[in-house]
């Protein structure tokens, strides 16, 4: 029992990066991972911000953090930190090696000033 209906702790992660950057050779700032269904997306300061598009098509309102070291959720109904810290399918976030902004490679020199605030 996750505590919450949009949460199956069961969907695996989609991959180890954004899946749509992945698909259009883009970048990310930080990930995110949908609750509901693993759907790897970057975060709303990345450029294209896939997590948040992720929800307004789908309606799955939560996303986990992917970054190493954090394990908070966030529910985009009520625009909140989740007060419920479920442990999802393993990895719980991308691979400690790989850097943020990502993926390694295709990050341009000027990223910090690419950031959407």
């Amino acid at each position: 029992m996750t505590g919450h209906p949009a949460i199956d702790p069961t969907a695996p992660p989609s991959g180890t990066g954004c899946v749509e950057c992945e698909a259009t050779n883009g970048w990310w700032f930080h990930l995110r991972r949908c609750a509901a269904c693993g759907h790897v997306g970057c975060c709303d300061s990345s450029p294209s911000q896939h997590a948040t598009a992720h929800y307004r098509t789908t309606g799955h309102p939560i996303v986990q953090s992917f970054e190493p070291g954090e394990d908070w959720f966030w529910d985009f109904t009520n625009e909140d930190i989740l007060d419920i810290t479920p442990e999802l399918t393993p990895p719980a976030s991308h691979p400690a090696g790989q850097p943020a902004p990502g993926p390694a490679g295709r990050v341009p020199q000027d990223w910090v000033r690419k950031l959407r605030r």
